[in-house]
């Protein structure tokens, strides 16, 4: 079942593809960040086996919590535009200090850069095994709790991070996607029964060319989400960021 899953990443690629020179206004396209300030982001470079690479790996505490060590972590699946090295930029040290701040039990935030693959395997260069076995492994080094995890990701990744809930059931205990770009034919949807018992969020602007592809996939999942909304918005972090608060919320109290 794992191979079969593992065979759409060209047409999620695609599709992604396919949005990325979606039109946007320029005001729908500007990240909100709350003011609130980041703990500790640490950025390095270290060989990924998996992907036969030195990959970005960014990790994310919230303010107060030192170095995040006992900790339950949410695994971080970018999408084609932005790597680890956007990370602090785009806040999410910010929101995750700030869900803290609203009451949520802290978690902390990991990812590495899976490059453009949609977090599948192209001949030697494997990013859903970087997620699924490294990333993890230097989680535990970092003194997080690496048994306790959730994965959250957009656009492409969000197919990837809905992909990896799919391809290991139970190795997360929820996972969020912002406007993953899958498609009715897409392996993600048609193995979506495979999400039975992992609670699921996702998110999707109405005006984003995915809208109706990810109505699809919700219309396909063995049981209804348990978070996330189809609101205004576009295939940016214009809308991804109003969405931030919500999956945080979701995924605290999922871990």
């Amino acid at each position: 079942m794992r191979r079969r899953i593992l065979l759409a990443g060209a047409a999620a690629l695609a599709a992604y593809v396919g949005v990325a020179g979606y039109r946007t206004r320029k005001a729908d396209s500007v990240p909100v960040i709350p003011a609130a300030p980041p703990g500790e982001e640490r950025l390095e470079h270290r060989w990924s086996a998996a992907r036969g690479r030195t990959v970005g790996f960014y990790t994310a505490v919230p303010a107060g919590f030192g170095d995040g060590s006992g900790l339950p972590v949410c695994l971080v699946l970018h999408g084609g535009s932005k790597t680890p090295d956007d990370y602090a930029a785009l806040g999410l040290g910010r929101f995750l200090t700030d869900a803290v701040r609203r009451g949520l039990p802290p978690f902390v935030l990991a990812g590495a850069d899976g490059g453009r693959l949609a977090w599948q395997p192209s001949g030697g260069d494997d990013p859903q095994r970087l997620v699924h076995e490294e990333v993890p492994l230097w989680c535990r080094q970092r003194g997080y709790d690496y048994r306790r995890l959730a994965a959250w990701g957009w656009s492409m990744g969000g197919y990837g991070a809905l992909l990896l809930a799919e391809a290991f059931p139970g190795f997360v205990k929820a996972v969020a996607a912002f406007s993953p770009a899958v498609r009715p034919d897409d392996d993600v949807t048609g193995a979506a029964r495979l999400l039975r018992g992992t609670p699921v969020g996702l998110w999707c602007g109405k005006q984003d060319s995915l809208y109706e592809n990810v109505r699809t996939l919700r219309s396909h999942l063995p049981e209804p989400p348990r978070a996330g909304s189809f609101a205004d918005g576009r295939h940016n972090f214009g809308y991804w960021s109003r969405c931030i608060p919500g999956a945080f919320d979701f995924i605290a109290g999922a871990l």
